[in-house]
């Protein structure tokens, strides 16, 4: 299998299932020197885990991550990071319903397809448990970025969309409530939009933004490699991700160009940002922003029609512990893709200027 490491400059190249003895990665590229606060990297993992409120799955894990590699006396060493997390609460038997059947829309069949055999305890490495190695990847790439801020929060649930410009919320709000929403009201009413959907056996999307603060002018390659363009394919290759615009976005198909154009001023900086803090694929010094969109969890406990390994149509019920809505927990993800971006390419633009 192709495709397990992500960047060029800084890379994480990630391994295990989800109900395999363990998960894990490999970072290369990190300079040595950085001073690495290994609490920190935990609270993300925290707000990924699941287990940790009641509208997500209910499997228990603690996400340590153990380092083995590249980190001494509290700084990289420059060398190769190895770390890994041990898998403690895995149920395979939730899944022998499925060895020979496919379920509606996960990667079941298409594994099957490509590969020829295929780990359907959790769905292997499809499942997004894969994800725990992408936040510690991201959550070392945050302490290199140490004058860039990354937030991310939930934005919307189903049809509950808090669209408040992010200039007008509290961002201390977002770790206060199970939903990750800086606006209380719509954060209580997200939350009781996933226990009611919970409760009628299905699961329920919706979007999260990110918002990336002090990103210096310079960053990204003009052509294949704009800064934008990473960072709608890491947000696109994680779990569930069905959409993702930046700055104006799809809105902004709808503008003229008079009202869409970001003006400058005298000191460099534009009276509006339109462009979400990226032109011509370079940043420009300002906020960048983004919004990514999440389909409902494909796992429901709902009797649906499918197909098994043989073509014969069968039906299937989802059984075991899965989340209604991944968008809560996602939120830590979004930040540690976006952080990967980052780091990747501020160490590109320091090597180009050597």
């Amino acid at each position: 299998m192709a495709g397990n490491t992500f960047g060029k400059q800084f890379t994480v190249t990630t391994y295990g299932e989800s109900h395999g003895a363990a998960l894990g990665g490999v970072i290369d590229g990190c300079p040595a020197g950085i001073e690495i606060d290994l609490d920190a990297i935990q609270l993300d993992l925290d707000r990924r885990k699941p287990g940790q409120s009641k509208i997500v799955t209910q499997r228990k894990e603690s996400d340590t991550v153990k380092f083995y590699s590249g980190i001494f006396e509290g700084k990289t060493t420059g060398t190769p990071i190895g770390f890994q997390i041990v898998n403690e609460n895995q149920k395979s038997k939730d899944y022998s319903h499925i060895k020979d059947t496919y379920r509606p829309s996960h990667a079941d069949k298409v594994y099957d397809d490509k590969y020829g055999h295929r780990d359907y305890r959790g769905g292997g490495r499809s499942s997004a448990r894969e994800t725990a190695s992408r936040v510690v990847a991201g959550a070392i790439a945050k302490q290199l970025l140490s004058q860039v801020q990354v937030t991310a929060y939930t934005s919307s649930v189903g049809d509950l969309i808090m669209d408040k410009p992010y200039q007008e919320l509290d961002f201390s709000e977002i770790e206060n409530n199970m939903v990750r929403c800086p606006d209380i009201a719509f954060a209580k009413a997200m939350e009781q939009k996933i226990v009611e959907t919970r409760k009628e056996g299905d699961t329920i999307g919706g979007t999260i933004t990110c918002v990336i603060q002090g990103v210096p002018a310079g960053l990204g390659e003009p052509v294949f490699d704009k800064l934008h363009a990473d960072l709608g394919k890491a947000m696109l290759s994680i779990n569930a991700v069905k959409g993702f615009e930046y700055g104006s976005g799809f809105a902004g198909s709808q503008m003229k160009g008079s009202d869409h154009n970001d003006l400058y001023q005298q000191d460099g900086t534009t009276h509006t940002n339109q462009s979400g803090g990226i032109q011509g694929g370079i940043s420009n010094g300002m906020d960048i922003y983004f919004r990514v969109a999440f389909k409902p969890v494909a796992t429901i406990m709902q009797s649906q029609e499918t197909i098994n390994s043989s073509g014969d149509v069968v039906q299937m019920q989802g059984k075991g512990r899965h989340d209604p809505c991944v968008v809560p927990r996602a939120v830590v993800i979004v930040e540690a893709m976006a952080a990967l971006v980052l780091a990747d390419h501020l160490l590109r633009a320091r090597t180009s200027k050597l």
